[in-house]
């Protein structure tokens, strides 16, 4: 709450790790049209994709079986839990940049307290390698999102409405900036509002990283300077006013009704789907 962001050291048991690898590997070998490479810069991969329509069906027994979901309930002090979307990364090759500063919450469509990012990876990764985060920072000002731009960390996405990022790199002696070395097991938990930044990683590592979103009974539809252009679903921004409850049926509920995966529809995000082909076939 204070922090924005918790190590939480061998908490995943390696059942429940190994079944996210084959989730994890799984999304590799199903790309959405949005997934992309930043910064290919020669002999290096940073890749990323998110947000897959059919995900939910793959990842469902995991997602209703494992702690994951009572771990960001009693975090939040709340007992309902449901999925936002999951996100994947690939760093590995030559030298790879670090990511920009930046928080996730400009470019979503809700906000509350009762949001939570997973982040797990599957090899060890020192803490010079690890994601940084500004301290506190999810109860300060949000920024405009960074547009990824290879030139400028702080180049806008939006452009107008919110306040541009601070250059967090060049002035890192002047924010409480906080990293974890991770073994395979421990999970980082943050708001998406904390300010946050991969550091870069080094020629010959490899990064295999799973991000999974979740969020609680007092998420609410909000609306960006522009569109938020994510999550990834189609007819979203025309379901939903600005400060109506955070619900679709794209976003399976998990606690306290497991398996609660009957209302995702059958199509969405622009993909057509057989969830029932889905959940009887995998």
């Amino acid at each position: 709450r204070d922090d924005g962001v918790v190590l939480l050291p061998a908490i995943l048991e390696q059942s429940t790790l190994d079944a996210l690898e084959q989730c994890f590997e799984w999304s590799l070998a199903n790309p959405t049209p949005s997934a992309n490479g930043f910064y290919t810069d020669a002999g290096s991969t940073f890749y990323q994709d998110l947000c897959n329509p059919r995900a939910a069906a793959v990842y469902r027994e995991i997602l209703c079986d494992s702690p994951m979901a009572d771990i960001v309930a009693t975090l939040w002090g709340a007992r309902d839990v449901w999925f936002l979307y999951e996100q994947v990364f690939v760093k590995e090759g030559g030298d790879v940049r670090r990511t920009p500063w930046h928080q996730d919450t400009p470019y979503l469509a809700l906000d509350g307290e009762a949001v939570a990012v997973m982040w797990i990876n599957f090899a060890p990764v020192a803490k010079s390698e690890s994601l940084e985060f500004v301290r506190g920072s999810h109860r300060s000002t949000l920024y405009d999102g960074s547009a990824f731009d290879p030139e400028d960390d702080t180049m806008p996405v939006f452009g107008h409405g919110l306040p541009r990022l601070p250059d967090i790199e060049s002035a890192r002696g002047e924010y409480d900036i906080v990293s974890y070395a991770v073994a395979p097991g421990d999970v980082v938990v943050f708001h998406p509002s904390t300010l946050h930044g991969g550091a870069p990683a080094s020629a010959g590592s490899r990064r295999r990283t799973l991000s999974l979103r979740f969020f609680g009974e007092d998420a609410v539809y909000v609306e960006r300077p522009e569109q938020a252009p994510a999550p990834l679903v189609d007819g979203l921004h025309e379901s939903l006013r600005y400060g109506d409850p955070f619900r679709h049926p794209a976003f399976p509920r998990l606690r306290p009704t497991p398996g609660g995966f009957d209302d995702v529809p059958q199509s969405y995000g622009g993909h057509a789907i057989s969830l029932q082909t889905q959940m009887q076939g995998e």
